[in-house]
Order: C-alpha cells, then sequence, then structure tokens
C-alpha cells in the first residue's frame, strides 16, 4: 500500500522560514508529478507548486520568488523550502503525488496535511 507522509509544518513569525518534507512509501514502480497545495480556513484548496518528474516546476504567483519545490527521486521525497513567509501563507499544506504502482496502476496520493502558521 502507498502512502505520503509529511512533516516540517509549524508556527513561524512573519519572515521566517519552513521547510515541508513529504516521503512516499509502499509499493511503488514509479512516480510522476508531485506537488504542493494548501487549504486556508474558508477558502478553497490551491496549488501551491508541481514539480515533474524531469524536475520541471510551476509556482503559484503568491508565492513565486520566496517558495523552492525540490525533489529526491532516490528517497521518493519531495520538499517544500518556504521563505519569507506571510500571514497569508498561513494553512494547512497538502502534499500529492501521481504514482505509478507495482501493479502498473496509477493514481494520486495525498498527505495527511502539514498546519502552517505565519504569526508574530
Amino acid at each position: 500500500q502507498v502512502q505520503l507522509v509529511e512533516s516540517g509544518g509549524g508556527l513561524v513569525q512573519p519572515g521566517g522560514s519552513l521547510r515541508l518534507s513529504c516521503a512516499a512509501s509502499g509499493s511503488i514502480f514509479s512516480i510522476h508529478d508531485m506537488g504542493w497545495y494548501r487549504q486556508a480556513p474558508g477558502k478553497q484548496r490551491e496549488l501551491v507548486a508541481r514539480i515533474t518528474s524531469g524536475f520541471s516546476t510551476n509556482y503559484a504567483d503568491s508565492v513565486k520568488g520566496r517558495f523552492t519545490i525540490s525533489r529526491d527521486n532516490a528517497k521518493n521525497t519531495v520538499y517544500l523550502q518556504m521563505n519569507s513567509l506571510k500571514p497569508e501563507d498561513t494553512a494547512v499544506y497538502y502534499c500529492y503525488a501521481y504514482i505509478i504502482e507495482s501493479t502498473y496502476t496509477g493514481r494520486d496520493y495525498w498527505g495527511q496535511g502539514a498546519q502552517v502558521t505565519v504569526s508574530s
């Protein structure tokens, strides 16, 4: 069974930094796109950043220049480095990955969510 486990959320002051990690485990044949969404209270879930298996990236306009997505294919892990954090970045952050299992079936998987709170 495949699962994604997130780590690294927490409370940080405005202007601070946090790094989120998300590791995939289980019967994995290959991983295609990986990325991060976030959902703030009362708002819809929105894409924050995405990275392909070929390391192409794209970002939401609101985080460009502040957040960096990366991945380590050997560890089946995706990271989100968040710098210059603002109160409006406060949300639950969810990682996702499109995974082909060892049975050669593929689908999206989601992490459990990590709370990021930016407040003084």
